[in-house]
């Protein structure tokens, strides 16, 4: 082993430091994880335990559950078993707890049972952090994430799985008993053993029948249409790959300064138009006495969602889906037509007048309808419609869709800020979950596994930020 660098033998006597606290430096996060949990009033939160019971075998206080799964989180260590034996191990967890080990069952139990005030304690940070002046700007971006849960694709059912499934059934049950029928008149050695092997087939695909119409009587009673039997509460959801995934849709508010999460929020609903109001009100209480300004894409252009921004004092920034199929087809599309508040007309690109002829309500929307006598006799009509006329509707508050779509053309670059904002806390946040994504089953549980990520995500980010010594100072203040 010569010209290698050797180590120490096992059975030489060390001299190591005399405490625990000489092995955790002035800048190790694990105190900012003791600083901040420590100055939290974990009763106030919401935290059960908080005071001990008077008889029986005393227990954990939370705030040692809580300081491990903070650090565990921090550090891509999610699992209550792997959190057991760190406790057992690890020289920063034996400091943060005292050498407390509790076994997995009691660190399991302590995230189950103590959701919400999970969910608070990840609240109570973005306010220290909106204490450190790291809010300035007003300014968030609003993303949407899918992600799985502990529920395969075999463990899901809709309606049209479920129809897809019986037919192949069928078909195969038939083909199983044209091969025993065929066997029955070509009878040979092997004719009984094929013949007994085909009917425990068909025995089988009978029985998985049997079940589908039993879950086709779930499925009639499920609101969203969907039976998942692993997590109840997770749904099949469209993505970017073919096959979808089973899971969950993440929303996040991001600020656009330092990419600190403001606002999250764990739905089962796959689409995002609905969210768009919900996530920048969650911000707006985060940053009160601001306008705020919310950023999104075209996922969630929705005009009621926009609407009610409006009116909450929000500035929304909501790119409109391409889907004219006028403009698909070189026509002239609704942007072409120029709208004249003072007569409450279109201006048509032949220069025609568009009159407002009738309203209705659909969908719960007063839609007016406008069209042009004129029509018939334009020039370019070939261009414009292959009807007989060209009618235009607007949405009684479509002003508000036109005020959003000029502060759009006045800033170009702000879907690219969106970009470079949201995608950067939900890529981290996956890479920390590893493949195994959400370890917890239904919302209510998942909601809690989502806030100790954000929880994680934006301590790391504020140390980065500011500095463990700012951070200390501000949490101790």
């Amino acid at each position: 082993m010569k010209r290698f660098i050797e180590g120490e033998s096992r059975s030489q006597i060390t001299l190591l430091p005399e405490s625990l606290d000489d092995y955790i430096s002035e800048d190790n996060p694990v105190r900012a994880v003791e600083a901040f949990i420590d100055e939290l009033d974990l009763g106030t939160l919401g935290f059960a335990g908080v005071r001990p019971a008077v008889t029986g075998r005393p227990s954990y206080h939370p705030s040692v559950l809580l300081k491990l799964y903070l650090y565990g989180y921090l550090n891509r260590i999610q699992s209550s078993r792997r959190l057991e034996r760190e406790c057992q191990r690890n020289v920063e967890l034996m400091w943060l707890t005292g050498k407390l080990a509790p076994d997995f069952k009691t660190i399991a139990d302590f995230r189950h049972d103590n959701g919400r005030a999970i969910r608070n304690v990840c609240r109570e940070f973005v306010l220290l952090c909106r204490r450190l002046n790291l809010f300035t700007q007003a300014i968030v971006a609003i993303d949407g994430s899918k992600f799985k849960a502990v529920n395969a694709h075999d463990r899901n059912f809709t309606r049209a799985k479920v129809d897809k499934r019986m037919r192949e059934i069928e078909h195969s049950i038939d083909e199983y008993l044209t091969a025993i029928e065929t066997a029955d008149r070509n009878p040979s050695e092997v004719t009984e053993t094929k013949t007994t092997h085909l009917s425990k087939k068909i025995e089988t695909l009978r029985r998985e029948m049997r079940e589908l119409k039993e879950m086709e009587a779930q499925l009639e009673a499920s609101p969203s249409g969907q039976v998942s039997l692993t997590d109840p509460d997770a749904r099949a959801m469209a993505t970017s790959t073919s096959r979808g995934l089973v899971g969950y849709n993440v929303q996040t508010a991001v600020e656009t300064e330092h990419h600190l999460i403001v606002a999250h929020e764990v739905t089962n609903i796959g689409s995002d138009r609905r969210q768009l109001a919900k996530m920048a009100k969650q911000a707006q209480e985060i940053m009160p006495g601001q306008e705020l300004q919310a950023i999104a894409d075209r996922g969630y252009f929705n005009g009621e969602e926009v609407l009610a921004c409006d009116q909450a004092g929000i500035t929304a920034y909501v790119s409109k889906p391409m889907t004219s199929e006028a403009k698909a087809e070189g026509r002239f599309d609704k942007s072409d037509f120029v709208y004249e508040p003072g007569t409450d007309t279109y201006r048509c690109p032949a220069g025609s007048q568009l009159i407002r002829r009738f309203g209705r309500i659909e969908a719960g929307h007063l839609i007016h309808r406008y069209w042009s006598s004129d029509c018939p006799r334009c020039p370019i009509k070939a261009q414009c419609t292959p009807s007989d006329y060209r009618r235009v509707s607007r949405w009684e508050h479509e002003e508000i869709l036109e005020a959003m779509q000029k502060r759009l053309d006045g800033r170009p670059n702000v879907m690219h800020i969106r970009r470079q904002t949201v995608e950067h806390p939900f890529g981290t946040i996956k890479f920390w979950m590893g493949a195994r994504h959400f370890l917890m089953r239904t919302l209510e549980h998942v909601r809690t596994e989502m806030s100790l990520h954000v929880l994680a995500y934006n301590l790391k980010r504020v140390i980065q930020i500011v500095g463990m010594g700012t951070l200390m100072a501000a949490i101790r203040a």
